[in-house]
C-alpha cells in the first residue's frame, strides 16, 4: 500500500525535549504505539526531521519539525487457535500463564500459528488492543525455547498499568537457569548494556556506547555440579535475550543455548534450560501485591536429575 496512505502526524521540538532520542520522544507523543514499532518505522525511513531522514539514537534540537507517517497495519488473519494453556490465574484485568518451551508467543514472519497469541484469542474473550492486532495482550515476551511465566493484559487499563510497572522496574521476574561451568560465587550482579549485534542481526550483545540500553540482572548461585551450575537470576531490567546475553558474557552460558553458547550441546535439549518460574505484580485493579510460580517443566527435571546423578558418580 502507498505512502499517501500513511497517517501522518506533525511535531516541532521545544527547548525541553533538546537533546532527547527521537525514538524516545516519539514514545512520549504517541504513547499507544510500542517503542519497537516506532524504532521500525524510523528504520523504514518514515520518520523525518526537517525533512531529513533519521536513525532511533538520533538527537533532536529544539526548534527542528519532525513528520511521522504511520503506516496502515498489515493485514494478516490471526485465527483463535484451540491450544491447550496453562493458565495459572485468570480474572477480568489479567491472565498469567505458564508458556511451554517451544511456543512462540505472538505472531512474526514465518509464525502466523500455533502462537501463544491465537490461544488467548481461543481461550480469552477481551485482550488490550495497545500493541496492535498482532499482539494483542501482550506486555511482555519470552523467547520461544524459555519456559515459564508472563502475564497477559485483558483490557488497556490494565496493559498501561502492566507497562508501567516493567518500566519501574517493579514487576518482579525470576528465572531459574543451567549453566555451564562451575560459578565460585554465591551470587553476583551483571550490569552491562545491550545492543543487536552489528553482524549477526539475531542476537543481542553486550556493546557499551551509543545505541546500547542499560541492563541488570541479579543472580545467586542454588546448587553445583561440577561443569554445570544451577543459578536463580532475577531481572532488574527486561531486555531481549537479556539472561542468555549476560550469563554467556560472564563465561556461563546456558545449558542448551545454541546462540551464546557452544554449538556442540552433551544433552539433547529442544532449547535452552531457562525458565521464567516467579513473576510478581501489583493488581491493576485491586492494588493487591500478587506473585504466582511455575513448576519446573519436565524437561528441566530430567537434566537436574542427570546432572545430579552425573555429579554424585564423579565425586
Amino acid at each position: 500500500m502507498g505512502k499517501s496512505m500513511d497517517k501522518k502526524h506533525f511535531f516541532q521540538v521545544n527547548q525541553s525535549y533538546n537533546g532527547q532520542r527521537i525514538d524516545k520522544f516519539l514514545a512520549n507523543k504517541l504513547p499507544d504505539l510500542s517503542r519497537s514499532f516506532l524504532q521500525e518505522i524510523i528504520k523504514n525511513g518514515l520518520v523525518e526531521v526537517d525533512g531529513l531522514k533519521i536513525k532511533s539514537n538520533y538527537r533532536l534540537k529544539a526548534g527542528q519539525k519532525i513528520e511521522v507517517s504511520i503506516p496502515p497495519p498489515t493485514k494478516i488473519s490471526l485465527e483463535p487457535e484451540n491450544i491447550e494453556l496453562d493458565i495459572i490465574y485468570q480474572d477480568d484485568d489479567i491472565a498469567v500463564i505458564n508458556k511451554p518451551q517451544g511456543m512462540v508467543v505472538h505472531p512474526a514472519p514465518g509464525n502466523y500459528s500455533g502462537t501463544l497469541v491465537n490461544a488467548l484469542l481461543y481461550h480469552c474473550e477481551h485482550l488490550s488492543g495497545i500493541n496492535g492486532k498482532i499482539r494483542p495482550g501482550i506486555v511482555h515476551r519470552l523467547d520461544k525455547d524459555t519456559s515459564g511465566l508472563l502475564v497477559i493484559a485483558k483490557n488497556d487499563h490494565a496493559h498501561h498499568h502492566l507497562a508501567r510497572q516493567i518500566a519501574e522496574r517493579s514487576l518482579l521476574r525470576v528465572y531459574w537457569a543451567i549453566v555451564e561451568n562451575n560459578i565460585i560465587e554465591n551470587e553476583g550482579t551483571i550490569d552491562e548494556p545491550i545492543k543487536r549485534h552489528p553482524v549477526h542481526r539475531k542476537k543481542m550483545a553486550v556493546i557499551p556506547g551509543p545505541g546500547s540500553r542499560n541492563a541488570v540482572t541479579h543472580f545467586r548461585v542454588l546448587e553445583r555440579f561440577g561443569e554445570y551450575t544451577l543459578v536463580e537470576a532475577r531481572l532488574e531490567t527486561g531486555r531481549t535475550h537479556q539472561i542468555r546475553v549476560h550469563m554467556s558474557y560472564i563465561q556461563h552460558p546456558i545449558v542448551g543455548d545454541l546462540m551464546y553458547g557452544s554449538k556442540k550441546q552433551k544433552f539433547n535439549l529442544k532449547g535452552q534450560a531457562l525458565h521464567a518460574i516467579m513473576l510478581g505484580l501489583v493488581h491493576p485493579t485491586t492494588g493487591e501485591f500478587m506473585e504466582f510460580r511455575a513448576p519446573l517443566p519436565p524437561y528441566f527435571i530430567e537434566l537436574l536429575t542427570k546432572l545430579r546423578s552425573i555429579s554424585k558418580n564423579t565425586k
